[in-house]
């Protein structure tokens, strides 16, 4: 049976437009809610863990690649979700955690990662090597990133566990969490970038003897002109983006991946998987969603306790993200009036890195135990919870408003979407 992520390039160039979401979040609730989402469809699912979030040391999340693999089956038998629907890539896998490193040090710890995400059955595997490490270049020539990238494929070869991995390489993409700049800067990947990389990555790979491994590169990561900063989206503009997904009709087992797609339009997302770029990386949205529902039902509770809505967990919130700053105050800027607001409703969500801390998980189980059993009644739900029913309970809204950003990647990327 052909691996579904095989399907989308062979989909593509015979004329019908598939895509797929890659879930790319570590908070529980985000996974639950997707996995209950594909299961009701029947769907597969791709989540995608990054080198800084999970890696052979632990990342932000203290989870090496077997951990987070155990992690996503936990909720899966949670939710009876069938296992072999679940795709699990790696994103940006190369030396970028460990730049400061000079280059042979950095890639002897890329390629320890690229080892443990392939041991523990990662199926996606994108090869990012185009950042300079200590004492070279911010950015490296094509030969030399494709050599690079060549280099932890055959790695990932060597340790592959079950399923053959499938490859997206590129490195044209969005910073990571969204922009700090002005998105006047943003730059549509050219079309000759698209042929020097891909034949870069070609060469480099048999050099290696790896040509098998390239027959299954699916994807390459381009910038189609889509980024959010803390308050302002930059939306798909197909015309803007027509030459380049022209070139595609070079490469009849490529489709693009479009990194921060998160805040597009429906509109925008049915555009971007018509023009090639099928596998569409969304995060940061779907965790402003949950916090979105969050702050919501902290008013609500107060509410039905005929008060005032106070703001209890945007409080917490506050202190436990100035206590340990490290994850936003590089990013941040501004008077403290305008960082208090970054902190809470930036685009970028860097809230989400808080959400673990034990301080947090308390204020969330409060919060939870206030409304246990509460029906939040309709005129209450149309105050703060608009959108998302008449009456509902707190893990049906906090659900719905995850599953309401998944519902139109999902509409986006089926290709009977536009079946009458």
């Amino acid at each position: 049976m052909t691996h579904p992520l095989l399907e989308i390039p062979e989909a593509y160039h015979r004329g019908q437009r598939l895509g797929i979401a890659s879930v790319c979040s570590a908070h529980p609730v985000v996974i639950e809610a997707a996995l209950e989402m594909a299961r009701d469809q029947g769907a597969t699912v791709l989540i995608e863990a990054t080198c800084n979030q999970v890696n052979q040391d632990g990342g932000y999340t203290g989870m090496a690649p077997a951990d987070f693999g155990r992690f996503v089956e936990r909720i899966c038998a949670k939710v009876d979700f069938e296992r072999s629907k679940i795709v699990l890539g790696g994103d940006h896998l190369g030396p970028g955690p460990w730049k400061h490193l000079r280059s042979n040090e950095a890639m002897a710890k890329a390629k320890g990662m690229v080892r443990a995400y392939a041991e523990a059955g990662f199926a996606k595997l994108h090869l990012d090597t185009s950042m300079g490490c200590r004492n070279e270049p911010v950015a490296l020539v094509d030969r030399e990133t494709a050599w690079r990238a060549a280099r932890l494929a055959a790695v990932a070869e060597e340790y592959k566990a079950g399923t053959d991995p499938i490859y997206v390489i590129g490195t044209e993409v969005p910073v990571p969490g969204g922009a700090t700049h002005s998105l006047e800067q943003l730059e549509i990947t050219l079309p000759e970038a698209v042929v020097r990389t891909y034949e870069a990555h070609k060469s480099a790979f048999e050099a290696l003897g790896l040509q098998d491994a390239f027959s299954r590169v699916v994807a390459l990561v381009v910038q189609p002109g889509v980024e959010f900063s803390h308050s302002d989206v930059t939306h798909f503009d197909p015309p803007k983006a027509q030459a380049l997904s022209d070139v595609l009709e070079s490469f009849p087992g490529i489709v693009f991946e479009a990194h921060s797609t998160d805040y597009q339009t429906a509109e925008g997302l049915r555009s971007l998987v018509d023009s090639g770029f099928a596998i569409l990386k969304v995060g940061p949205s779907l965790t402003f969603a949950l916090r979105e529902a969050l702050y919501a039902l902290d008013a609500v509770a107060d509410i039905l306790d005929g008060r005032p809505p106070v703001g209890t967990l945007m409080a917490v919130m506050d202190e436990v993200m100035r206590a340990t700053p490290r994850n936003w105050r590089d990013y941040y800027a501004g008077t403290e009036t305008e960082q208090w607001l970054q902190r809470h409703f930036s685009y970028s969500d860097r809230i989400r890195y808080y959400w673990p801390s034990p301080r947090a998980e308390k204020a969330v189980s409060r919060l939870r135990r206030r409304l246990n059993g509460a029906r939040i009644p309709a005129p209450v739900s149309s105050q703060f919870l608009p959108g998302r029913g008449a009456a509902g309970s707190y893990d049906e809204y906090i659900k719905a408003a995850i599953q309401a950003v998944l519902h139109q990647y999902e509409r986006a990327c089926s290709p009977d979407r536009l079946a009458p």
